[in-house]
């Protein structure tokens, strides 16, 4: 797939699942103000991801108005696990650039799946997305938005009950029409 339709299809995964069902409520304000990067590797191995990582993460010291990056990662990490241990190589590499309460890495997986729940779960929709995605974050942003958020603690209880209610095949659904419209 070429790098726009997947820069497309992530977008509208953003727009339709994460900003329409307001599962992220800091998202809409950043993708409305244009402020969302989204940058595409497809490198097939681990050592080049953390190689286009490490750029990634310089690009917003160079471009303030750039407040988070989506890495859509292409080729290599479509295995759920394989991507769960490489999250521990990503933020080693957090370590090695000094970068580690300045950035936060949040992540995304068309098999996302949180500790102790059945793969098919609903609440691993909140979490999945096309790609396997490695979400920059700038970390006093964050900090900031949650300080200035009412009951950020209920966020993920709302989401579980919103999920729930819109069900398995609703989700499926949604998340296979962001792959499919682009």
């Amino acid at each position: 797939m070429q790098e726009q339709q997947v820069i497309r299809a992530v977008a509208h995964w953003v727009d339709s699942v994460v900003v329409q069902l307001n599962l992220c409520p800091f998202a809409r304000k950043e993708l409305d103000n244009k402020r969302v990067r989204f940058a595409v590797t497809d490198a097939a191995d681990e050592q080049g991801i953390l190689e286009d990582l490490a750029r990634e993460l310089e690009f917003p010291n160079d471009n303030p108005e750039t407040e988070t990056t989506l890495l859509i990662c292409t080729t290599a990490l479509s295995d759920f696990s394989a991507y769960n241990q490489f999250l521990d190589y990503t933020e080693g590499l957090l370590d090695q650039l000094a970068l580690t309460g300045t950035y936060q890495i949040a992540s995304f997986h068309p098999h996302y799946q949180f500790a102790g729940t059945c793969p098919d779960d609903v609440e691993n929709y909140s979490n999945r997305s096309p790609y396997p995605i490695l979400h920059l974050l700038r970390e006093a942003s964050l900090e900031a938005a949650i300080a200035a958020y009412p009951a950020v603690d209920e966020i993920p209880n709302r989401n579980i009950a919103l999920l729930q209610k819109l069900g398995v095949h609703h989700m499926q659904a949604l998340l296979k029409s962001c792959a499919d419209d682009c």
